[in-house]
């Protein structure tokens, strides 16, 4: 079995995890060939990322986005970081959709000139990741995707607390530039490497820790952010002020905290916790990507939708 396009095969005549950027870029849609036998048909769309990449299946899922970020990521890594954005690439045009049998270990070995341990990583980290599902002695194939709930709309934390009559207070414990890792890169958009704002907050409702929001911004969108006293205004608006945020994209799962969550937020090790983590675009550019972790004790999400064409809003709640 070959592709009839020998510029997909190119693009991974690689040695085996080389760490070096590659040289050729991945082929996307409209100029990676198309096999001919033995690969799934089309079917149905189901659309993933990679967790590695610092983009969660769920992120793409809920946005819509296809695997760019995770092309991004695999230019600057090692070579079965290109194998895993070639299956999702055709996980996200619809090539393979959920329950379709995807090619084996031995076909990505022969048909993309890579060795039997790269495409064997490949596709385990795919698994680990709830991508695809492996049944032993028959396959592996596209699993089932995590049911979401839509999220339309998060208000500002500061706004939410004064609507209700408390007090909103907040504590900086982290506001510097840092070099962008292959996580925030993806996540951002931009190169590895390069240059971004990241902040740690604590926000309180009446004294009560509510909210750890870690968040990196673009300094290319709010290149003053670092200026700004975050005990006086909120990252959300002052990121808000400066344009139009567009599109954004929130995942929210229920986690265990980790020793700094516990520590910032004064909660026990057994306290189930609300992770928002939220993406913003603005004219194209992603403008920042928030981690926001709450204690579940103290802060729940609710949603109201008024009428047949009555606009939904989620908004947290005490």
């Amino acid at each position: 079995m070959r592709h009839a396009d020998e510029q997909g095969r190119a693009a991974f005549a690689e040695p085996e995890d080389v760490h070096e950027p590659f040289a050729a870029p991945l082929a996307g849609p409209g100029r990676q060939a198309r096999p001919r036998n033995g690969w799934p048909r089309p079917r149905r769309a189901c659309i993933y990322n990679s967790t590695r990449s610092g983009v969660s299946a769920s992120d793409v899922l809920l946005s819509g986005t296809t695997t760019a970020p995770l092309r991004k990521a695999a230019a600057d890594g090692p070579l079965y970081l290109r194998v895993k954005a070639f299956v999702l690439d055709h996980i996200a045009r619809g090539d393979w959709g959920e329950g379709d049998l995807v090619p084996s270990e031995n076909q990505i070995t022969r048909d993309l000139n890579v060795s039997r341990m790269t495409a064997h990583r490949a596709l385990r980290e795919l698994t680990a990741e709830g991508v695809l599902r492996r049944v032993q002695g028959i396959g592996t194939f596209v699993a089932e995707p995590k049911p979401q709930s839509e999220l339309l709309e998060i208000r500002n934390i500061a706004d939410e607390i004064a609507a209700r009559g408390h007090v909103h207070t907040a504590r900086v414990h982290l506001l510097r530039r840092e070099r962008a890792d292959r996580g925030v890169a993806a996540a951002l958009e931009r190169p590895v490497g390069s240059p971004v704002f990241h902040s740690i907050l604590v926000h309180y409702e009446d004294g009560l820790a509510v909210q750890v929001e870690d968040r990196h911004v673009n300094p290319d969108f709010a290149p003053g952010y670092l200026d700004q006293d975050f005990t006086r205004t909120t990252p959300y608006t002052y990121l808000t002020a400066l344009g139009p945020l567009d599109a954004a994209e929130h995942i929210i799962e229920a986690v265990r905290p980790d020793r700094e969550a516990r520590r910032l937020l004064t909660i026990g090790a057994d306290e189930p916790c609300l992770l928002l983590t939220r993406r913003t675009w603005s004219n194209g550019l992603v403008v920042s990507r928030a981690r926001l972790v709450h204690p579940g004790s103290r802060y729940r999400f609710g949603s109201r939708i008024e009428g047949p064409r009555g606009r939904a809003t989620a908004r947290p709640q005490p």
